[in-house]
């Protein structure tokens, strides 16, 4: 089974609390305060696996859960900070925000990717004393880790990608010019997933080629199985437009040529725009010099000004020269698509109007404390210490509402403002 499009739920850790204790030892007088810190919660990775080209490993298990960070100790012993939980991808996997559908991260372009932060360990209760408060009896709890749904959508990392209608040959020229193994036989959707094949040059080198399986007509809006599978094709630099040139199916190679050319621009008008090279495929059934409609096919693509290679799957015919082309094409093209994030920091602050019902603000003497539970689990991605971070904290303020809810309450130009021991004037 093929699977390249998943909804998973993943979850970091949490980070422990902080504690409260007091030093105890024989024949020391007011040993003072000495809680440990929280550890640290869990971070949930995505990690490229390149033995892998399908997301099948995600059928059964959706949900990942990081290690939660240990409490903090006495005798200033700070809590284990919790495991980190790694999630193998195959390359070429699109990271993807449910809600909104944008790409969060495109695996083509690192090794690992951190999706959910652990939460921060609590300090213990001996960053609180001063020395007006010799004995803090109270210590910081951690704070939580990120959660969030992402879909993983799988679009292949292979340069060449092989397009056609069913039973032209795609499968039969991909395992001639790689060591690829498809299931092949004379039947329409004898496949059923892309197959991924390494094609090998002189000097070490080569290029990934696939197969995309299923292409019809109507396949952009759904029919057959190619509407799932064109997703395949977008990271290719050049395609390989395979027709059966022996009409064997009853089928116009000119006629299937610019169906799927359709299909393509439907589907995505840059798309269409991807350089090709045609390979009539199966000149072992025509005699070449004496049909008529051979000629008209040659003289229809130089008109759309694109090569033709005749080849044949079965004896080998031409598949050294298709392979030398496509090198060729290769050398010339710009590199692999790799997708950029459009998945923006405020995006990744998920407040509800429930959220924002509850965001409390009220005035205590001189200072006005805002609280709730959004803003208590925010507060632990911010560095305030970092000045874009800082820029970030604002804006995320200004979104949701609790700017404009202090100054419902009369705040003022140079009044202090709280939230959760982090203090600031208010300047607007």
């Amino acid at each position: 089974m093929f699977i390249d499009n998943i909804k998973i739920y993943l979850k970091a850790g949490d980070g422990g609390n902080g504690a409260v204790a007091f030093h105890r030892e024989k024949y020391v007088n007011a040993g003072g305060p000495d809680g440990g810190d929280g550890g640290r919660g869990g971070n949930v990775i995505f990690k490229v696996d390149t033995g892998a080209n399908t997301l099948l490993a995600f059928r059964y298990k959706r949900k990942f859960i990081a290690e939660n960070g240990d409490n903090g100790n006495g005798g200033k012993r700070h809590g284990k900070s919790g495991a980190d939980i790694v999630i193998p991808v195959p390359p070429g996997t699109l990271i993807k925000d449910v809600d909104t559908g944008k790409i969060i991260f495109d695996m083509a372009s690192a090794d690992e990717f951190v999706i959910c932060r652990g939460g921060r360990g609590g300090w213990g209760n001996r960053h609180f004393a001063t020395p007006t408060r010799q004995i803090p009896r109270f210590a910081k709890s951690g704070t939580k880790g990120e959660e969030r749904e992402v879909l993983l959508e799988l679009k292949m990392l292979a340069e060449v990608g092989l397009i056609g209608f069913p039973n032209v040959g795609k499968s039969s020229i991909l395992s001639r010019i790689s060591a690829a193994k498809p299931k092949i036989a004379n039947y329409h959707f004898t496949t059923l997933s892309p197959n991924l094949g390494v094609v090998s040059l002189k000097e070490g080198k080569g290029f990934l080629a696939a197969d995309i399986p299923g292409l019809i007509e109507g396949a952009s809006e759904g029919l057959g199985l190619g509407h799932a599978f064109l997703r395949h094709v977008d990271r290719c630099r050049l395609l390989l437009h395979v027709v059966d040139l022996s009409c064997q199916d009853g089928r116009n190679p000119i006629d299937d040529v610019k169906k799927i050319d359709e299909e393509l621009k439907r589907y995505s008008p840059e798309l269409a725009t991807r350089p090709q090279i045609i390979v009539a495929n199966k000149i072992d059934s025509v005699l070449m010099d004496d049909e008529e409609y051979v000629k008209e096919f040659f003289d229809f693509c130089r008109e759309l000004n694109r090569k033709v290679v005749p080849v044949s799957a079965i004896t080998g015919e031409g598949l050294d020269e298709l392979v030398r082309l496509a090198a060729e094409a290769l050398l010339e093209l710009p590199p692999l698509t790799v997708y950029e994030p459009e998945y923006t920091e405020e995006d990744s602050v998920k407040v509800t109007d429930d959220d924002i019902m509850q965001t409390t603000v009220r005035r205590e003497n001189d200072k006005f404390v805002v609280e709730g539970q959004w803003l208590f689990n925010f507060m632990g991605k911010i560095n305030f210490s970092d000045y874009e971070s800082l820029n970030f904290f604002q804006r995320v303020l200004i979104k949701n509402g609790v700017i404009e809810k202090l100054r419902e309450a009369g705040v003022e130009e140079g009044d202090t403002v709280s939230i959760y021991d982090f203090e600031f004037d208010f300047v607007y």
